[in-house]
């Protein structure tokens, strides 16, 4: 599990940045966790990422998963507008 509200992802440059945790979710049918975050410096770009037990990141592999993240994302934005 994730634990704090930040981690860290190398951009293909080699240069670590620190990201801000939106949330996290599980797809039982994917049998995936799945971690949304953005870069606090441009909040108006978001990523996603699955991730195992130990916090390891994990690219998200079918254009399924994909249009599934962004259903959630979608539903979490439109929860935060009402908000």
């Amino acid at each position: 599990m994730l634990e704090s509200n930040t981690l860290f992802v190398t951009d293909e440059d080699g240069n670590e940045m620190e990201m801000e945790i939106l949330f996290t979710f599980e797809d039982d049918e994917q049998k995936r966790k799945y971690v949304v975050f953005c870069d606090p410096q441009q909040e108006e770009e978001v990523f996603a990422s699955a991730y195992d037990d130990d916090g390891h990141l994990m690219p998200v592999e079918t254009q399924e998963e994909w249009d599934m993240i962004e259903e959630v994302i979608g539903a979490f934005s439109e929860e935060h507008e009402e908000a």
